[in-house]
């Protein structure tokens, strides 16, 4: 079994809602067991001016779907919860991220991994670290320094 950390995201319909709810997809899927939950944050959104902001999350999961067939499963759980691509950061229902997984480092056409702006994100860095306190992104260091690095970034943790 590997673990894995995804990415959770909504600022369309109920976006708290959106997010528990992924926490229960996640813990459905084939082969994965959900380990951890991160506290909910609130994010203005990156790159898309004039959206709603954001409800923000990080699960952790213990699976044994390789890196390709988890995000394949990710991406049907989007589509099933309503995720429309109409354009480069759309509004979205839900948006699911495979963040880590293992320590694999990955660069195909459908697949990097670590995800490639998450050392950029303090919506994705102060969750993960709410998770392991220890995380580290191969190739880029620990998840605690990576989030002072993002310091000027608002996130609000949600009760």
């Amino acid at each position: 079994m590997s673990v894995a950390y995804i990415g959770i995201g909504s600022n369309q319909g109920t976006p708290r809602a959106q997010v528990a709810a992924a926490f229960e997809e996640l813990a459905a899927l084939p082969q994965t067991q959900l380990t951890g939950r991160s506290p909910m944050y609130a994010s203005a959104p990156v790159d898309a001016p004039g959206q709603p902001p954001y409800v923000n999350a990080v699960g952790a999961v213990r699976t044994g779907l390789a890196p390709q067939a988890l995000l394949s499963s990710l991406q049907a759980v989007e589509a099933r919860r309503g995720r429309e691509r109409p354009f480069r950061n759309a509004p979205r229902t839900l948006d699911l991220d495979l963040l880590l997984y293992d320590d694999v480092v990955l660069d195909t056409p459908a697949l990097t991994l670590p995800h490639p702006r998450m050392h950029l994100r303090a919506f994705v860095l102060q969750p993960l670290l709410d998770l392991d306190p220890g995380a580290s992104v191969p190739g880029r260091g620990e998840v605690r320094e990576l989030l002072r690095a993002c310091a000027g970034q608002r996130i609000a943790r949600l009760d």
